[in-house]
């Protein structure tokens, strides 16, 4: 059921089993769950079924530190969520993410990978991705092309490595019928959370304040509370809930908001591809992205070059990932940013401010730039292409001081507007150069390409070419001891009784891959641990579920996941027999 929150009565108490905060996909996958659990569940929304401006403007705020975009464009606060704006690539980070590394302070998960497998097995039906498998090999073998093989690397130094690629799945379009008929879950839009009132010791939160942009105001009581507004917005409603801790909610070891971690990406070299590698789409993103020549079974995939496990201890590297761009006629003109922005609209993502029409008067403004760059995306021609260059991404190594905290100005709720400073420190420009080094003498040494390398980072200011990618994580960070981090291990704030939080702000570590996939699968552990909690004793079914499927890891080796979900299962049964008792 959708309710619009600007007609309900004012002052209104809400009442609910769980109250979530925040629909997007960590949020709408727990509703769905709690609902298919059959636990009485409210869902708030900041916004509605679409964009608009008024809502949009509550997530603006300053920034502090690197040149960084965190709002219009990278966040959509409406149903759905970011992924409204998401490009829908998809892979399960590596073991090694979640290891402690003596190099890289403040590092390793609560848990590793195999408990994760069961779940990230889970989300495929979610995301709408193919069969769990990320083989290479697979892969290559399914789609069956002579364009779209696997490059030799015979150094040892590094390995290719598949994602794939969700539609991508728009969560609020995807499943909004779903929450349209899901009987125990209510989803208020326009509803913004305002504060987590608690008790006297701040240890249990007793309802959340609610306004609407349009003045209404009410309240939701529920039994647990689950926090799933992003990597920027949860440290934001926790720091702004300061009415009994000053320094605000979970945040008495000054944590929250700290360690904020976002993808770096950079482009460097020029890649001279041999001519038997010249036309190959595999691990080119002008190319695999979203590309039906570069799928097998409705499944979109790409590769990318990542350094080998061994290769990342020896030299005391973060992880990154690594593929080519090629640079085509018109590349950066006005009329290709229309088009690509065109291109972007027929994938509905979201672009404030976009207008078709504007776009069409740019590139007939600039028609030879325009249909230059067009017709070398569609043809491929090699002799349209100006130039290849390595992209990577790199692991975000956890910096206290890179944070999220509250400006003296405030939006039209009331609500203290954000502060980002984003910092990265010298390891990860130490990462980058070797990474790039490393893949270079691969790609030569197995008669793939010769490259020129630019000049190492290490040392030098950060280039202005320096972006990130808009997974904001880390603000709320999982760690086994509150004064390391805000939640535990099940996601519930330290010294908290009912307060949970869901989302890539509570990665520890962030891996050098996209995280929406992890999001979801922690966002069914979550509705586990939720389920328990509560006693459910439907909670059953969902470790059940778990089972389905064989769980291919990254490196194509099967998960054991029997024991772990075994072993969850009597939790869960005992708790349940526990309620009944």
């Amino acid at each position: 059921m959708f309710i619009d929150t600007r007609g309900v009565e004012e002052g209104v108490e809400v009442e609910t089993t769980v109250c979530i905060i925040g629909a997007g996909v960590a949020g709408i996958t727990l509703a769905l769950e709690m609902n298919r659990l059959g636990i009485d569940t409210c869902l708030l929304e900041s916004g509605g079924y679409k964009s608009d401006d008024e809502t949009r403007d509550l997530y603006r705020g300053e920034n502090a530190g690197l040149p960084y975009t965190f709002a219009d464009g990278s966040r959509s606060r409406y149903l759905g969520g970011s992924s409204n704006c998401w490009g829908g690539w998809c892979r399960p980070l590596d073991p090694w993410d979640f290891d402690k590394r003596d190099w890289v302070a403040h590092s390793g998960w609560p848990f590793g990978l195999d408990e994760l497998a069961p779940y990230y097995a889970r989300t495929h039906r979610l995301l709408k991705l193919g069969p769990n498998n990320f083989d290479p090999a697979y892969w290559e073998g399914e789609i069956g092309r002579a364009d779209v093989r696997r490059v030799p690397l015979v150094t040892g130094d590094v390995r290719d490595t598949v994602s794939q690629f969700s539609p991508p799945a728009r969560f609020g379009k995807l499943y909004r019928q779903d929450l349209e008929r899901a009987a125990q879950v209510r989803v208020f839009l326009y509803a913004n959370a305002t504060h987590i009132d608690t008790d006297a010791d701040a240890k249990t939160v007793r309802r959340i304040q609610v306004a609407t942009l349009t003045g209404r105001r009410m309240t939701v009581t529920a039994k647990r509370y689950v926090l799933a507004t992003g990597g920027i917005e949860n440290a934001r409603l926790l720091l702004a809930s300061n009415r009994v801790q000053a320094a605000g909610l979970g945040n008495g070891n000054d944590v929250v908001g700290r360690y904020f971690a976002d993808h770096p990406r950079l482009m460097s070299g020029s890649v001279r591809f041999h001519k038997a590698w010249a036309r190959n789409k595999l691990y080119d993103i002008k190319y695999h992205y979203q590309n039906a020549a570069v799928s097998a079974h409705g499944t979109f995939i790409s590769s990318q070059f990542a350094l080998t496990h061994e290769v990342l201890e020896r030299e005391r590297l973060l992880n990154a990932r690594v593929w080519f761009f090629s640079l085509f006629y018109g590349e950066g003109s006005a009329g290709a940013e229309a088009l690509i922005r065109c291109k972007q609209a027929l994938l509905k993502k979201d672009q404030p401010g976009w207008k078709l029409r504007d776009d069409l008067a740019t590139m007939a403004a600039h028609p030879v730039d325009t249909v230059g760059f067009g017709l070398t995306r569609l043809l491929q021609p090699r002799s349209l292409i100006t130039d290849v260059k390595m992209q990577a991404i790199v692991e975000a190594a956890p910096n206290r001081d890179s944070r999220v905290t509250l400006s003296g100005v405030r939006d039209r709720l009331g609500m203290p507007r954000v502060k980002v400073e984003w910092r990265l420190d010298e390891l990860v420009q130490r990462t980058f150069d070797r990474t790039f080094a490393l893949v270079a003498e691969a790609l030569r040494a197995g008669g793939v390409a010769e490259v020129a390398l630019d000049a190492p980072l290490q040392g030098r200011a950060w280039s202005a070419a320096l972006e990130g990618t808009w997974h904001h994580m880390g603000t709320t960070r999982m760690h086994d001891s509150p004064k390391e981090g805000v939640v535990d291990r099940d996601c519930k704030v330290h010294g908290m009784s009912n307060l949970h939080i869901a989302g890539s702000s509570v990665f520890p570590t962030v891996g050098a891959n996209f995280p929406t996939i992890t999001i979801t699968a922690l966002a069914l552990r979550l509705a586990g641990h939720l389920a328990q909690a509560l006693g459910s004793p439907e909670a059953v079914i969902a470790s059940t579920d778990a089972l389905g499927g064989e769980w291919r890891g990254p490196e194509s080796k099967p998960v054991e996941t029997l024991p772990f979900a075994a072993s969850s299962l009597a939790h869960v049964a005992a708790a349940a027999r526990a309620a009944k008792d």
